[in-house]
């Protein structure tokens, strides 16, 4: 298989974003699994100037998708991985819901900017 051939059967991925992948080092699916959306996004941006912020959802929805074997349907939609998107899951009313927290990440790139994380918290 090519590279990257197979990134397009992730939601939300087509050629150029599976372009993009491909050169930060993901060639397949499973590439994806467990990584961290918004470290793929700032290596992006350093090797290709800033990028649309869209993309770190459609990156979080890869990941979502490369590291489970089942999905829930809403969260096959990048626009449901929104800064403070709310995700409800398991409908009724003792739903769980997830929301994304920003918290400070201790680290900085070259210019010395400051990082952000984002992490999936479940209530």
């Amino acid at each position: 298989m090519k590279n990257g051939v197979g990134l397009t059967s992730i939601p939300g991925v087509g050629k150029s974003i599976a372009k993009d992948l491909v050169e930060l080092g993901i060639n397949r699916v499973s590439d994806l699994k467990n990584s961290d959306p918004h470290e793929l996004y700032d290596l992006l941006c350093t090797k290709k100037d800033h990028q649309d912020r869209c993309l770190l959802y459609v990156f979080r929805c890869a990941v979502y998708f490369a590291s489970n074997t089942s999905h829930k349907p809403e969260l096959l939609k990048w626009w449901n991985w929104k800064d403070g998107a709310r995700q409800k899951r398991n409908g009724g009313s003792n739903e769980r819901l997830f929301y994304l927290c920003r918290v400070a990440c201790h680290r900085y790139r070259e210019s010395g900017q400051f990082l952000q994380r984002d992490v999936w918290l479940e209530i």
